[in-house]
């Protein structure tokens, strides 16, 4: 029986993309690391949240996120995850992702990650093996990027607001509440919020509830659960939200591309 392949052999090999499969339990928090190659992280079912000291990535099912080489992260798993995340050599390809992003999975995408993982780590230089990598990097640089991401400020005490903010995001929290806070003007903090994480402190904490609410969706937490944990009134205020943000409900959009 063949030895399961590790990080650290997809580290090794002198091919610039090398698959891994995982599979990790609901609640598992994977520690702060990093890697000397890019990776591309992609759940076939549940929600990904992973952290880096710039922001916050949500990554539903049928999503993946690309994180640069040499970049701390943890990554907290929502729902049981089978993980298939690949590993990129810098030199790859010039044009891959330069920051953090979480991209859409095409179906093609999705059954090249399957079939990679698949694939030996010192496949030929040529041939089908190969060419599946290729195809790959291709279809890596023409996703679409989503925004499911919640940027963190770096102002030290606009930072601790808001991270206050995510640790309670039930509590009600103004611009003159902030204000009072850091005992400067509203007009000063809707400045700084633009431009420190370049939106509207509302736009901000609206992103923020709405990519807070995605693991504990994929959880088993009801709607109306999720709705008052993040300040709405009611489910269909908290659907509407989720609806305008996103084009979809919440529960289609946790549906498993399975």
């Amino acid at each position: 029986m063949d030895t399961p392949r590790t990080v650290s052999d997809c580290h090794a090999t002198d091919r610039p993309v090398a698959a891994l499969a995982t599979w990790h339990p609901h609640g598992e928090h994977i520690a702060p690391h990093r890697h000397s190659r890019a990776q591309l992280v992609h759940a076939l079912s549940g929600v990904m949240t992973v952290q880096s000291a710039t922001g916050s990535w949500v990554v539903p099912a049928g999503r993946a996120v690309w994180m640069p080489e040499d970049i701390e992260h943890r990554i907290h798993i929502a729902g049981d995850i089978a993980m298939r995340t690949l590993y990129v050599a810098p030199q790859a390809r010039p044009n891959l992702p330069a920051r953090c992003e979480v991209i859409e999975v095409s179906p093609l995408l999705r059954e090249a990650i399957i079939a990679a993982t698949g694939i030996g780590l010192h496949y030929p230089t040529a041939g089908r093996d190969h060419r599946v990598m290729e195809l790959i990097l291709d279809e890596i640089e023409r996703a679409p990027r989503l925004g499911l991401h919640v940027p963190l400020p770096r102002n030290a005490q606009l930072l601790r607001l808001c991270q206050r903010m995510i640790a309670e995001p039930a509590e009600p929290v103004t611009l003159e509440s902030l204000a009072a806070q850091m005992h400067v003007s509203g007009r000063t903090v809707a400045r700084l919020f633009h431009r420190e994480v370049g939106m509207s402190f509302g736009d901000w904490r609206r992103r923020m509830c709405l990519l807070l609410s995605l693991p504990r969706l994929a959880a088993g937490a009801s709607i109306l659960e999720v709705a008052l944990e993040h300040g709405y009134l009611s489910p269909s205020a908290f659907s509407a939200m989720f609806r305008r943000a996103l084009g979809v409900s919440p529960t289609d959009y946790l549906v498993s591309r399975e």
